[in-house]
């Protein structure tokens, strides 16, 4: 379950501080909400959508409009990589980037399906309906061709 936390946190936080922070809000808002859990429910279900609750709030605080976002040297060094990478390597590093340039609902709904989470589970984690995942889904992946047909 420790891998759930990680990887929000890896997707929704570039600075290690950061990560730190919201790790730390995520298992407090876990342990916080604990008894609304419904064992209905998978576990790591329930999970998934505290810490993407969380992270999504996490990200909207550090983003509010007006916020200076500084680059850091991910941010700075990201067309090295690019040029420096085999194939495989520059779509890995450019699909992270295109990810990162996601909205947060977005964000998560690609964080779920790289997790082979079914459509159903996808929808009960973010409290939207299966057909609106789908719908959601299709457009994200026509975007992401789009974006790499542009860019290789």
């Amino acid at each position: 379950m420790k891998g759930i936390i990680i990887k929000v946190c890896n997707s929704y936080c570039v600075n290690k501080n950061d990560r730190e922070d919201l790790t730390q809000e995520i298992v407090y808002q876990l342990w916080r909400s604990g008894n609304s859990f419904n064992a209905q429910s998978k576990f790591s279900t329930w999970m998934y959508r505290v810490a993407l609750n969380v992270a999504i709030s996490f990200y909207r605080k550090k983003t509010r409009p007006g916020a200076v976002v500084p680059l850091n040297e991910s941010h700075i060094n990201i067309e090295d990589e690019i040029n420096n990478a085999d194939e495989t390597e520059k779509r890995v590093v450019l699909l992270q980037r295109f990810i990162n340039e996601m909205k947060e609902l977005d964000r998560a709904l690609t964080l779920l399906y790289f997790e082979e989470k079914s459509y159903s589970e996808i929808a009960e984690i973010l409290g939207i309906s299966e057909t609106n995942v789908a719908t959601k889904i299709s457009r994200i992946k026509s975007g992401l061709k789009q974006k790499f047909s542009n860019y290789l």
